[in-house]
């Protein structure tokens, strides 16, 4: 009777033991597939736009956001605001200042805005959805922006390189 309680006793033990194992393996593998994405899409931080492509209609229009206008894009872990505006300070016609923001959600490369703010207001309440990568220091977002209302409909390239401090 006695020994087979000690066996009973050892078998409860070494049950214990697998459970623990398995659910730190869990546990472990988990942490390393969420540290993999974050690694693989670092995209928190300061993102300068250098070329937009838009592509609508059969039409491509490209702009240089290194000359005559400047674009900035900041992203923390839940939210992104962007900011525009001309490089002659608003002295002539080409005066502009665009901002906006909202949040996001990032899953493996799909890379989704709600857009909360927005200089136009008429955007404000959309979501849009882009595919984004990771070059280095350059990200690429690819995606079509639509508003019915706004008879927008158009494919969004945009290449940014990321802000050192």
């Amino acid at each position: 009777m006695e020994r087979s309680l000690y066996c009973i006793k050892q078998h409860k033990m070494k049950v214990k033991i697998v459970i623990v194992a398995m659910a730190t393996i869990m546990m472990a593998c988990t942490g390393k597939e969420n540290s993999k994405l974050t690694e693989q899409l670092p995209i928190s931080g300061t993102w300068k736009l250098i070329t937009g492509t838009l592509i609508e209609k059969g039409k491509t229009t490209v702009t240089d956001y290194t000359t005559k206008v400047s674009f900035i894009k900041i992203l923390n872990d839940t939210h992104f605001a962007f900011l525009q505006h001309d490089l002659d300070k608003g002295k002539d016609s080409s005066a502009v200042f665009v901002a906006g923001g909202g949040h996001y959600s990032l899953k493996d490369s799909l890379y989704t805005e709600h857009l909360e703010y927005c200089s136009a207001r008429n955007w404000e309440g959309n979501d849009f959805s882009f595919t984004v990568s990771i070059k280095g220091d350059t990200l690429i977002q690819k995606g079509v922006e639509k508003i019915e209302s706004e008879g927008v409909n158009r494919l969004n390239i945009e290449r940014y390189i990321r802000m050192k401090n």
